[in-house]
């Protein structure tokens, strides 16, 4: 696993990235991308010291928003997915939402499970 990036809840995309570039230099950022398999509106910013940044609107973050919690998921790039979550169920994590289609990564596979430390995404390396 290598870590890939932060995923923030917010309550509105715009705002948000008005709001981070008062504390961050924002030297990138794809377009906003409307995501059906996650219900959600995302867009991935990379920051001047080139950390990635997910932005994450919508019904999936709601709960997170209503009660000021930002830090949504961190992120991490893994070889090969479905080996990745066996092991970590193995380890005691739960699977929060199986492997699924990305729209910001162009399809490539996500998974979200529950660690001891909070809420992790996978990211497969390769498409499909």
């Amino acid at each position: 696993m290598r870590f890939h990036h932060i995923g923030v809840a917010c309550r509105d995309i715009g705002e948000e990235i008005a709001q981070l570039s008062r504390v961050h230099e924002i030297v990138s950022q794809t377009p906003v991308v409307r995501d059906p398999e996650q219900d959600a509106q995302v867009v991935m910013l990379t920051l001047s010291d080139g950390t990635l940044m997910e932005l994450v609107a919508g019904p999936q973050v709601e709960t997170l928003v209503k009660k000021n919690i930002g830090l949504y998921h961190l992120c991490f790039e893994v070889e090969d997915i479905q080996w990745e979550i066996d092991r970590l169920v193995g380890e005691g994590a739960m699977l929060i939402a199986p492997p699924k289609p990305a729209a910001l990564f162009n399809g490539r596979t996500v998974a979200f499970l529950y660690v001891a430390y909070g809420m992790i995404e996978l990211l497969s390396q390769k498409q499909g």
